[in-house]
Order: C-alpha cells, then sequence, then structure tokens
C-alpha cells in the first residue's frame, strides 16, 4: 500500500522521466512574496539509462537497422516507465520535508511562507501580522496621498467655476473623426465644432440635415 501524501500547492513539478538529464527535483514558493526554492535534484537512473541506450539502438539503427538494438531501448524505456511513479513519490515526500525547514505555515491563513515573510515572535505570516512600523509608514504616506489629491480636488472644483458648461462642445469631429478634447476647431482638419445651423430668417436653431426651417418653412 502506498504512503499518503501531503502537500500544499505551493509548488511545481520540475521531473524529468525519459533522457540523460532524468531525474527529480521540485520547486516550492512563497504565497506571500514568490520567492522560491528548489530542492536538490536526485538523478532518475533508470530514465537515464533508458536514453542512453535510445541514443545508442537510433545509432544502431541508423548503421545496421538492427532490430535487437531497438527492443533493449523498448524494454528499457518500459522498466523506467514502471519504476518513475514509485521514485518520483520518494522523492517528493524527501521534498517536502526538506521544505519544512524553509517555509512556515501561517496558522490563521493556512499558507506557506518563507522566513522574509514570517512574524516569528506571533507565530504568524506577516499578511496576518503586518509589520507596525512598516504599517505606520505606509499610513502616513496614505495620509499625505489622500489629503494632496483632496487640496488638487479643491483646486479643481476652484478652476471649474471658470469653465463654461453651456458652451456645446463636440469631442470627435463630425468631418475628419479626429478627437477635438473639446476645442473650437478641429486641430486636425480645421473645421468649426459644435456651432448649430440657424435660420436665416427667424434666426432659429435648424436640426441637422433640415433643409427647410421647422419654425418658418425657410429654405436653408
Amino acid at each position: 500500500m502506498s504512503t499518503e501524501i501531503y502537500f500544499n500547492n505551493n509548488h511545481r513539478d520540475l521531473c524529468e522521466q525519459h533522457g540523460t538529464g532524468a531525474g527529480f527535483q521540485f520547486e516550492f514558493y512563497c504565497s506571500r512574496c514568490s520567492d522560491t526554492w528548489r530542492s536538490p535534484f536526485e538523478p532518475f537512473r533508470a530514465g537515464q539509462m533508458a536514453g542512453w541506450l535510445s541514443r545508442g539502438a537510433n545509432a544502431a539503427w541508423s548503421v545496421i537497422g538492427g532490430g535487437a538494438a531497438r527492443g533493449v531501448s523498448d524494454a528499457a524505456d518500459g522498466l523506467a516507465g514502471a519504476n518513475y511513479g514509485t521514485q518520483r513519490d520518494a522523492a517528493f515526500t524527501r521534498a517536502i520535508a526538506n521544505a519544512q525547514g524553509h517555509f512556515d505555515r501561517c496558522p490563521r491563513c493556512t499558507a506557506y511562507v518563507c522566513a522574509r515573510c514570517w512574524n516569528a515572535g506571533l507565530g504568524l505570516c506577516l499578511t496576518c501580522s503586518p509589520d507596525t512600523a512598516a504599517e505606520a509608514q505606509a499610513a502616513q504616506q496614505r495620509g499625505l496621498n489622500d489629503m494632496a489629491a483632496q487640496r488638487a480636488y479643491d483646486a479643481g472644483q476652484q478652476r471649474g467655476q471658470d469653465y463654461d458648461v453651456s458652451t456645446p462642445r463636440q469631442l470627435v469631429c463630425p468631418q475628419c473623426r479626429a478627437e477635438t478634447r473639446g476645442a473650437t476647431f478641429c486641430p486636425a482638419c480645421g473645421h468649426r465644432l459644435a456651432q448649430t445651423d440657424s435660420c436665416s430668417s427667424c434666426h432659429q436653431d435648424l436640426p441637422d440635415g433640415a433643409a427647410f426651417c421647422p419654425s418658418c418653412g425657410t429654405r436653408r
């Protein structure tokens, strides 16, 4: 019966089953700052041997077309595949045990964090128990930024008293489709913007596209 393995999701599997670089290695990372730690590389000898035999079989096949060499390579691959899962689980168990010396588990949020993100005095991570001095400095900066933003807002309100909100403005030129930013003339083509045509007879505003004045009937 296989042994159960308990682990967190803050890891990445770097294992290789096949080839001359076959082996077991796992990367663990801090849940708070994402700094990583990798377990020592453990070679997977069966996978490496299969890789070496596969290279030799390919060379022999290209020279003499030998089926025996291919059979040896296939047998080695099968042996490596049969042993890989068990040896990987054992390597994973050792890696987890080793990683426990590099990470602490917060009892409040259950996250695994590195030593730099751990408040050893309280036995909590710095997310759950932030550093008081750092929080005080950050609060001062937030207060400074909030006050500066409020003063800037107040200054904008003062300037807004002189802004003519009743003047019609077109933000896109109807002639060339350029953005105008509320200008009187289009900065791209010079077209006069936001000008309502009026009847030459009764001076009433004319709707866009009107051929006759809807008030007096004068032809536009």
